[in-house]
């Protein structure tokens, strides 16, 4: 019988750390509901400590899911474990992760402690949070950068207390994969009581090996894994959830273990991300980029007609890649538009549903065909995206390459606190159409910001797919990033710069 392996999934904590990965309230809870469908054992929610927006989300979460564990990140600080679990409290089965650095840099230059004092301050903390819950796991920050033997004394330390997780991170994506494995056997078989506690491990891409090194220590004994969707996170990101799953569950002969992920939902999970966030999948990336399955060389092309298995080592139906092709269209009813929505993972109620169909009916009058990107991209855009201060009402671009200048007039309506609407308009020349846009919104919203990031993807193919733009702004040191989706580009790059404005906006008001 194969062991299990357990997934703790940190995409809305470490992931959304990745720079441009940052989401709302109501964008966090559709990813965790996400997670949970997809199967992941552990969401980490969180930082409840870092700020209050922080600790309403992993509170909103806990609320959200049902049968998931749900963890709150905290130092080894008695006030964040007490504010981590006033936020996971509420969750069916919460979880709370603790950490502290352990490796001689970290604890000269970052701590300014000697190890004894690390050791102390791991079993203080850890006894403070097994007091609130069973369920605590205890991370040795740096440990790939560690000694090993104080690693050992931390983790006798810190399992004594109560944890009952203990997380081996390789936090700079240092390590190499033998190292790693050796590492894991070395703690394993020198912890005294290692056997009442799960090994986890918690692996950084810095030199592309995050996900040779979760695998390594899983084939060394670890029995979970901190992953992300598509590997977001600092840096580099982390091990993807999607290339280890798929390598345990390609290779089972090799690792004899089993995940309870349900494959078919890897690949709408990080379509899902990807409209969330506005980052498109890249075209290589494994598993599921757009290219995982495509086959362009003659050799190649002949061999999967004649078996797939020739040059596919799984089907794209088991990571739940199916044709993109719909039938949703201007002769779509409610019920189909509602079908699809479901078959995307998103349950709507009926003022949503109607706010989906009309802008189906809406859409369908501008291109031939709709994808399920598109729907998506819809749903994102036409219901979830919460009214905000500022609004765009409507705009005219001109663009040319004579005597005139590009220029953009823009109407928009801004909101209070009271609910009373003040309608404002501008125009402005720029350097091109977007440069006039951006310059009138920034006119009528009275923020300069700084433009850090400029992107347009599409959506679909085709020359009237939808244009997915995505922008980050700075303004007095202050970030935020604005995605929108429509199919004039120009438009939507309005609506994107307007969203980064009203969370800058929101941001400043929280601060």
């Amino acid at each position: 019988m194969s062991d299990r392996v357990f997934v703790f999934d940190t995409t809305l904590r470490d992931g959304e750390q990745s720079p441009g990965a940052t989401m709302n309230l109501d964008e966090k809870i559709r990813m965790a509901r996400q997670l949970e469908t997809l199967g992941v054992d552990i969401i980490e929610a969180g930082f409840p400590i870092a700020s209050q927006g922080d600790f309403e989300a992993v509170q909103a979460i806990c609320k959200a899911v049902g049968d998931v564990q749900v963890a709150g990140l905290c130092r080894t600080v008695i006030k964040d474990i007490d504010r981590c679990w006033q936020a996971v409290k509420e969750a069916r089965n919460p979880r709370i992760h603790t950490f502290v650095a352990t490796s001689d840099i970290h604890m000269k230059y970052k701590l300014n402690k000697s190890p004894e004092q690390v050791l102390d301050m791991a079993a203080k903390a850890v006894s403070h949070a097994a007091q609130y819950t069973s369920n605590v796991e205890f991370s040795a920050e740096d440990a790939s950068r560690s000694d090993w033997d104080f690693l050992v004394k931390v983790f006798e330390t810190a399992i004594a207390a109560g944890a009952t997780t203990c997380n081996v991170p390789d936090t700079v994506g240092y390590t190499q994969p033998f190292e790693y494995y050796e590492m894991i056997q070395y703690l394993l078989g020198n912890i005294p009581n290692a056997g009442k506690a799960i090994f986890s491990v918690h692996c950084h891409n810095d030199l592309g090996l995050a996900v040779a090194n979760s695998l390594a220590a899983i084939q060394a004994g670890a029995r979970q894994v901190e992953c992300t969707v598509s590997g977001i996170g600092e840096r580099a990101g982390n091990a993807a959830l999607e290339e280890v799953v798929m390598a345990i569950n390609t290779r089972k002969e090799l690792y004899n273990v089993e995940t309870r992920i349900d494959t078919e939902q890897i690949y709408p999970s990080c379509r899902r991300l990807s409209q969330i966030i506005g980052q498109p999948i890249p075209p290589y990336k494994a598993i599921v980029g757009t290219n995982a399955f495509a086959h362009e060389s003659g050799v190649h092309q002949d061999g999967v007609i004649k078996n797939r298995l020739t040059y596919e080592i799984m089907t794209p139906a088991s990571i739940g890649r199916t044709g993109t092709d719909i039938v949703i269209g201007k002769h779509s009813g409610s019920h189909a538009v509602k079908k699809k929505a479901e078959e995307l993972g998103y349950e709507l109620d009926d003022e949503h549903l109607a706010m989906l169909f009309s802008a189906v009916k809406e859409l369908a009058d501008k291109k031939e065909q709709i994808y399920d990107e598109d729907v998506e991209a819809m749903i994102l855009e036409k219901v979830y995206r919460r009214r905000d201060k500022f609004r765009l009402v409507d705009m005219s671009v001109f663009s040319g390459t004579g005597d005139v200048p590009p220029h953009a007039a823009v109407v928009m309506e801004f909101g209070s606190l009271g609910g009373e609407v003040d309608i404002r308009r501008i125009s402005s020349f720029g350097e091109g159409s977007i440069d006039a846009v951006f310059k009138a919104i920034y006119g009528l919203v009275g923020v300069p910001a700084k433009l850090e990031r400029y992107s347009v993807n599409a959506v679909t193919q085709g020359s009237d797919a939808l244009g997915s733009v995505a922008v980050r702004i700075e303004h007095e040191g202050i970030k935020a990033v604005g995605r929108a989706t429509d199919a004039d580009v120009v438009r939507a790059s309005a609506l994107a710069m307007i969203n980064a404005l009203n969370r800058l906006e929101k941001t400043r008001e929280e601060k």
